[in-house]
Parts: structure tokens; C-alpha cells; sequence
């Protein structure tokens, strides 16, 4: 009888706790992986959020404004918001790849080197698509990009197993890293050879390779999702005698709490940047009009602008606020869970498209008749961007004390505060949107004040909430007074934990 065997230690996730390692190794030339993950990061991040420039640099002609703008615009959305998603896979896939490859060497830098150039090419092909959505070509590009950082990954691992130093100590000292690297091959291979299906497609039928593209996005959550299925109906089954479960490393897993957070951020700061782009290249008047339409007042051919520059204070009031909240919900989160890293990518992809809403709002005054849309696009926008940030705390709750420290909890000193606060901006967007159906002639005042009035409600709010909690706890209750202990056990949840 064969005796049990035993798990090998889960990975250690270098990527992700850079504290208390060296920097360089003595003598072989490699050095850990962690700043080149930064450098990844931060290009990723960039990447992801200017995919939205090709659709806020849509000139809509003369012709087409008898026809509605959202339908103009809703199919460049959906294609920005599908290759937003596909980025944030491959940056997903990129960290994982390297908890398993701990050490670079100057090859494997040159290798990254050459997928990162291969990422940067993608905004290119995007514009492609955008602008010719019928020509296969642009589709064709995409696909074959994602095809060569498949393939470029790939030869990453390749490399990697041939020379075992690099890879993790634990994986490096294990006796399945044949079986090891089969596993880790088809989890990267596995979206390229959609694409490589979808570039096919693309020559005949290309709505197809639109929804073999989107297949990428959800195929880990698809995945995770037939797993679950499958234990249901026939029960958990028994490992394989050479199992590569012993691993950690799944694509599937969930990222750690870190680089969840280095990635969010990198969004939101190049989503502010890009706001005034805008204004430097629309709003710096030309000298010669100044010395002949404005009689060479710089102020006054400056006060032309005027709605453009309120729409950019209004825009980044809302990139940053929108910030503050995701910065506050992770600051009582432990950990993030599966759901939460989807919902955060979504959320992550409406903040990319505010670009877009401050685009059209910044219009108004040079296409009036469109006013009502661009207003209902912009509100669109930011609920969707706000409401994911919702969505992610219910998911939080859901879990409650694998991912939320004691204080924000139900019952906890800041749950109601949290709560409050990621439910202004979706309460506020649909409000405006809703306004806009009754006063439409006022659409444009009705966002205007929206964007003034909602960083005014982050300045109160807390004031309100503790005014509205110290009223209640001023009730009487159904009970008389607890004891010492039970009163101090009560309160326990109420203190805010240390971050």
C-alpha cells in the first residue's frame, strides 16, 4: 500500500513581498524580478488606460448628426472596453508568470523587454479597429499581438525551467517541474490560440472574432466556474498521483492586495494626466487670432475656453474622488478575492473612459445639439465607474473576515461611513441622468451641478454620518445596560483597526 504523499510547500510569492530579499546574487549575474514587475506595471497601466484616446479623438462629420451619438459611439466603447479587459488579462498572466520565475538574467530582461514593446504596439491596433470596424486588418494586428506575447511568455518559461536558479526556490527543488512546466505552457498558451482562432475569423466573419476575444477575458472565470460545477455533480475527486496542484500558481488565483493597488493607481494617475491633453492642445489660443478676434487680450480669447476649463476641474474632481473611495475601500480590505479582482478590473475600465465623458462635456458649446447625449454618456460613465466600487465592497461584506478588517464590517465604526461614501457618485450619476429625462433643455446646468455639488458631499458626509450614528446610539434601547465586559465585547467592532 502506497503510504499518502505529501503537498510540497505552496510558492513563495516574490513578486509580491519584496522586503527582506537581496537585490543582486553573488557571481551567476541575476538579480530578482521585482523592479522589472514595477517597470511592467507602470507600462501596463499606460497601455490600459490610452487605449480610450482613439475614441475621445472621434470627429463625428457634418452627415452624421442627424444620427443619435450614443450609437455612434456605443461600439467604439464596447471595443475599448473589451481591449481594455484583454490587457488587464495579459498583466494578470505577466505577475503570475513571474511568482514562478524569482530571478532574471540579462536574456530574460531582453525577453520581457520584447513583450512589453509587443504590449505598446496594441493602443495602434485599436485605432485600427475603431476606425475601421468592418476592415479585418486592424483585427488581424490585435490578434497577432496577443499571439507574440503568448509566444513571447512562453519562451520566457522555456527559458526559465532550462536554467532552474531562475525559477522560485521551491519550484527550483521540486521533482515535477517537467509536469510543472506542461501546466504553467497551457495556462499561457491557452489565450493566443483564441486569438489565433479569432485572427481566422476576422478574415471571413469577423463578429465572431470579436466574441472569441471577448472569450479571453472570462475564460479563467468560465473555467472556475466548471470546476465548481463539476464538484458539485460528481463530488471532489482525487488528485493524480504527480499532481502540479501542489502549486499555488493559477492564473485563476487571486492577485495579492499590493498589486491590486499599484495597478488601480497607475489608472487613475494616467486617467487625470490625460485630462489636460485636451486643454493644451484645444484651449492655448493662436497669437494671431489673440492680436485680430480678441484686439490682443489674452485674457479674453483665454475666456473663450471658459466651459473647457470647467469641464476639466469637473473631470478631475472625479477622477480623484472616485480614487479617494477605491484608496478607502482598500484600506480596510486584507485581501482581495476573485469577484473583487473582476469587479475592480470593470470599474477600472469605465475610469479609462472618463477621458471620453470630459471629451464630450467640453463639446457642448461647439455641438449644442448634441448637449443631451454627451450629458447621458457622461453620466453613463461615471455610474458604472462608481457603482463597480460598489458592487466590490458588497462582495467585501460577502466574504466578511477572510477580506475586511473588524471596523469595517456590519456593525463596525466605518461600515456606515463606507457605505455612504461608495454609494454617492452612483446615487448622484443616476440622478443627473434621471433629471435629464424631465429638464432636458437644462441637461448640461443639471451635470455642472452635479460635479460641483458631489465634492461638497464628500466634505460633509462623514459629518453627517457621525451626527446620524450618534443620534441612534442616543435612543433608547429595548435592554437595559450591558455589563462591563458584554458592553465592552459590544463595542470591540466599533474600533478602527490599524492600517
Amino acid at each position: 500500500m502506497s503510504r499518502p504523499r505529501t503537498p510540497e510547500p505552496a510558492l513563495d510569492v516574490q513578486g509580491d513581498s519584496p522586503t527582506g530579499t537581496r537585490t543582486e546574487d553573488d557571481g551567476n549575474g541575476t538579480q530578482h524580478s521585482h523592479r522589472m514587475l514595477n517597470f511592467s506595471d507602470a507600462l501596463l497601466s499606460i497601455i490600459a488606460t490610452v487605449m480610450i484616446l482613439p475614441v475621445t479623438h472621434t470627429e463625428i462629420s457634418p452627415e452624421q448628426f442627424d444620427k443619435n451619438i450614443q450609437k455612434l459611439l456605443a461600439t467604439r466603447i464596447a471595443v475599448y472596453l473589451m481591449t481594455f479587459l484583454i490587457v488587464t488579462v495579459a498583466w494578470a498572466a505577466h505577475t503570475r508568470l513571474f511568482q514562478v520565475v524569482g530571478k532574471i538574467d540579462d536574456t530574460l530582461a531582453l525577453l520581457n523587454l520584447a513583450c512589453m514593446m509587443t504590449i505598446t504596439f496594441l493602443p495602434f491596433t485599436f485605432s485600427l479597429m475603431v476606425t475601421f470596424p468592418e476592415v479585418p486588418l486592424g483585427i488581424l494586428l490585435f490578434c497577432v499581438c496577443v499571439i507574440t506575447i503568448g509566444v513571447v511568455q512562453a519562451l520566457i518559461v522555456v527559458y526559465a525551467f532550462h536554467f532552474p536558479h531562475l525559477l522560485n526556490p521551491q519550484m527550483a527543488r521540486s521533482t515535477h517541474r517537467t509536469l510543472y512546466r506542461q501546466h504553467v505552457l497551457y495556462i499561457v498558451l491557452r489565450g493566443p490560440v483564441l486569438c489565433f482562432v479569432a485572427a481566422g475569423f476576422s478574415l471571413f466573419f469577423y463578429p465572431a472574432s470579436y466574441l472569441l476575444m471577448a472569450t479571453v477575458i472570462f475564460l479563467p472565470y468560465v473555467h472556475k466556474a466548471a470546476s465548481w460545477c463539476r464538484r458539485r455533480l460528481v463530488g471532489p475527486q482525487e488528485p493524480p498521483a504527480h499532481s502540479v496542484e501542489v502549486f499555488t500558481f493559477d492564473l485563476q488565483e487571486p492577485l495579492s492586495k499590493e498589486r491590486v493597488e499599484a495597478f488601480s493607481d497607475g489608472v487613475y494617475a494616467i486617467v487625470a494626466t490625460l485630462l489636460i491633453l485636451d486643454i493644451c492642445e484645444h484651449s492655448v489660443p493662436d497669437p494671431k487670432d489673440v492680436a485680430e478676434r480678441f484686439h490682443g487680450s489674452l485674457v479674453a480669447a483665454l475666456s473663450a475656453s471658459g466651459p473647457r476649463f470647467l469641464a476639466y476641474f469637473g473631470s478631475f474632481a472625479t477622477v480623484g474622488l472616485l480614487w479617494f473611495a477605491h484608496h478607502s475601500l482598500f484600506l480596510h480590505v486584507r485581501k482581495a478575492t476573485h469577484s473583487m479582482g473582476l469587479l475592480n478590473t470593470l470599474s477600472l475600465a469605465f475610469v479609462g473612459g472618463l477621458p471620453l465623458a470630459y471629451q464630450q462635456t467640453s463639446a457642448l458649446t461647439r455641438r449644442p445639439r448634441d448637449e443631451l447625449e454627451s450629458v447621458r454618456v457622461s453620466c453613463a460613465i461615471i455610474f458604472f465607474a462608481s457603482v463597480f466600487q460598489l458592487a466590490m465592497w458588497t462582495a467585501a461584506l460577502l466574504h466578511g473576515s477572510d477580506t475586511l478588517r473588524p471596523s469595517a464590517r456590519f456593525g463596525g465604526g466605518e461600515h456606515a461611513f463606507m457605505l455612504a461614501k461608495l454609494a454617492l457618485y452612483p446615487c448622484a450619476s443616476l440622478l443627473a441622468f434621471a433629471c435629464t429625462c424631465f429638464l432636458s433643455r437644462f441637461s448640461a446646468a443639471i451635470f455642472h451641478l452635479t460635479q460641483v455639488a458631489v465634492p461638497f458631499a464628500f466634505l460633509l458626509l462623514r459629518l453627517l454620518v457621525r451626527l446620524a450614528l450618534r443620534l441612534l446610539r442616543a435612543l433608547p434601547g429595548p435592554a437595559g445596560p450591558a455589563p462591563a465586559s458584554q458592553d465592552a465585547a459590544a463595542r470591540a467592532p466599533l474600533l478602527a483597526a490599524p492600517c
